[in-house]
């Protein structure tokens, strides 16, 4: 049986945001920044984050914080309020399509790391088997199993976790920019996505 507060909290992000007891974020954060001396260097836990008011808050005030929280549904509403920004890479399909797929597969092998290749256009997969050594040493043969996506593929995906503006470019490696517009050339592409305010 749950406890009172996990089932209070199932259902009660969105109330709880109007609370008076919530309405004190700004000055609660000005004295959490006071007790740290505006050091944002150090990271910051949120044990309790609830809807994540004192997490977003500080966040947006150049600091380095993760909140957790027992109830899913604050945790939900917290990422849901949260101004942020998804940046990330992604296997470019457009490259395995646009080159024939044989020249595809014979390029990882070329690099002397990868072996055994087989891309399914049906799944956009790559099969692989990926050898290397670790830090002591010893030899790694690892079944690599990876994923292509195209570019309206991505942005369907994006969108779907409530991110409402998806742009995407070429990565370049070492040298991301949002100059560089994807192109087929690009064996990954570059995602950045914001909610809208």
């Amino acid at each position: 049986m749950k406890q009172w507060y996990e089932q209070l909290f199932d259902n009660y992000s969105k109330k709880y945001d109007n609370e008076s007891f919530t309405q004190g974020t700004t000055g609660e954060c000005d004295f959490i920044e006071e007790e740290i001396s505006h050091n944002k260097s150090i990271q910051i836990l949120d044990v309790g984050c609830g809807t994540g008011r004192h997490s977003i808050e500080l966040s947006k005030r150049g600091y380095l914080v993760k909140g957790i929280d027992l109830s899913q549904s604050q945790i939900d509403r917290a990422i849901e309020k949260s101004k942020g920004k998804l940046i990330f890479t992604t296997l470019n399909g457009l490259f395995p399509l646009f080159h024939s797929v044989k020249e595809f597969i014979n390029s990882g092998a070329e690099k002397g790391q990868t072996s055994g290749n087989t891309f399914d256009l049906l799944t956009f997969r790559d099969y692989s088997v990926y050898e290397t050594k670790d830090d002591s040493g010893n030899r790694l043969s690892l079944k690599c199993n990876e994923r292509c996506y195209v570019p309206s593929e991505i942005s369907w995906l994006v969108k779907s976790l409530g991110f409402t503006k998806v742009q995407i470019y070429g990565a370049k490696l070492g040298q991301f920019s949002r100059s560089d517009a994807l192109t087929t050339e690009d064996y990954e592409m570059l995602v950045i996505a914001e909610r809208q305010q």
